[in-house]
């Protein structure tokens, strides 16, 4: 489902927009590119330290939308830079194998924001 051109784009630093809403206004946080690590193709692992409106909405209503980009990647006609648009299922983990694995990597975090990707688009 994660296309090369989205991989190539994690390789650059840039900024990593999630959404999530619950009963009331969209929240948006953000966090980096170098912090999201993948698995199994089609799940997303971001560090938590923050994030607690993130957690509320996902507790009401699972779904999220993250968005990502470089522009140090060619997209679409060679046009310097591209993005992508994702959605996906939202969880916090606190324990388990995926926490300790970035726990590992990320020391500040206290939960593991992990997303099941069901859709990715190409914006630019």
């Amino acid at each position: 489902m994660l296309t090369e051109k989205f991989y190539e784009v994690l390789k650059h630093e840039g900024v990593v927009s999630i959404t999530s809403w619950g009963e009331g206004e969209p929240h948006v946080t953000n966090t980096w590119n170098s912090y999201l690590v993948i698995q199994k193709e089609d799940t997303i692992l971001i560090p938590a330290a923050g994030m607690h409106s993130t957690e509320n909405d996902v507790k009401q209503n699972d779904r999220v939308k993250v968005t990502l980009g470089s522009k140090e990647v060619l997209g679409f006609n060679n046009y310097q830079g591209t993005g992508f648009l994702i959605e996906g299922i939202a969880s916090f983990e606190e324990s388990g194998e995926e926490y300790t694995l970035m726990k590992e990597k990320f020391p500040f975090l206290s939960r593991v924001l992990k997303i099941k990707v069901t859709s990715l688009k190409q914006l630019l």
